[in-house]
């Protein structure tokens, strides 16, 4: 078996993550680079140090993970979730005046925290309500820059006025996020071959997650996911990603302009 297949397998056993014939190319760099910061020349001795530690494991794991993401990403979501998901779970949990979202795959937190700002903004007495945001990632590099909450000007794009006014602060050459709005936010360093454990989401966010797992991962979390949320419950997904062809008791709706899956 080479060096590539040894590890494809490895990463796939650890995390999930499949690596197809068309991707192999990136695992080969990230490999390279691995050795390159680690000072080895050799695949099998790096591959003996990732079994054996695991520091360097988790370091592969995030090395091959693509932290892509920005502030209010797929406008046409946030519009569904602002317009009609958010008053909906409001009226419903107007008793119990409990909120629980989940960011699967939050990367250096900007979801997270755009999903916030809508919570906010549809909950002018939030202080009366126990709302819960977890923000999870395979990568503690993303999940630390996070949780940091600070982001260069450059990666304040689509950002309404409003809440850049409300919701961050100018500081240096960049924004960050106001202590009150982290202050729903709970960061999770997850990996989703595991369960976290949590349960009872109103909704879940993972967007642009799934396409890394092959099909039968795939239908497992995605599984995972309904037995996660509340009835009814809400799953987005990325505007590429389907569950067409999935053995999944979830059902696509139209809400807006946007197809999410709802949990019935």
């Amino acid at each position: 078996m080479d060096y590539l297949s040894l590890f494809k397998e490895l990463i796939h056993n650890e995390s999930g993550i499949f690596f197809d014939d068309s991707n192999m190319s990136i695992l080969d760099s990230r490999l390279r680079e691995r050795l390159r910061l680690r000072k080895l020349s050799d695949f099998s001795e790096y591959y003996n140090l990732v079994k054996s530690d695991k520091k360097e494991l988790e370091e592969l794991l995030d090395s091959v993970t693509t932290n892509l993401t920005k502030f209010f990403r797929n406008p046409r979501q946030f519009d569904s979730l602002r317009e009609i998901v958010l008053p909906e779970v409001i009226e419903r949990n107007k008793i119990t005046r409990k909120i629980k979202i989940w960011s699967a795959g939050c990367s250096t937190g900007e979801e997270p925290y755009s999903i916030a700002m809508e919570v906010f903004n549809a909950l002018p007495n939030i202080n009366l309500w126990n709302v819960i945001i977890i923000a999870s990632d395979i990568s503690l590099k993303s999940l630390m820059k996070a949780k940091a909450g600070y982001y260069p000007k450059e990666r304040i794009e689509n950002f309404p006025d409003d809440y850049l006014r409300k919701y961050m602060v100018e500081e240096k050459e960049g924004y960050k996020v106001k202590e009150e709005l982290k202050s729903i936010i709970r960061f999770d360093y997850h990996n989703l071959k595991n369960d976290n454990g949590e349960r009872d989401f109103d909704i879940i966010f993972c967007r642009n997650v799934i396409i890394y797992f092959d099909k039968n991962e795939q239908e497992r979390i995605i599984n995972h996911f309904y037995n996660c949320l509340k009835k009814p419950g809400y799953l987005f997904l990325g505007h590429s990603e389907s569950l067409f062809g999935m053995n999944t008791p979830f059902k696509p709706k139209k809400i807006g302009d946007s197809f999410i899956y709802i949990k019935e």
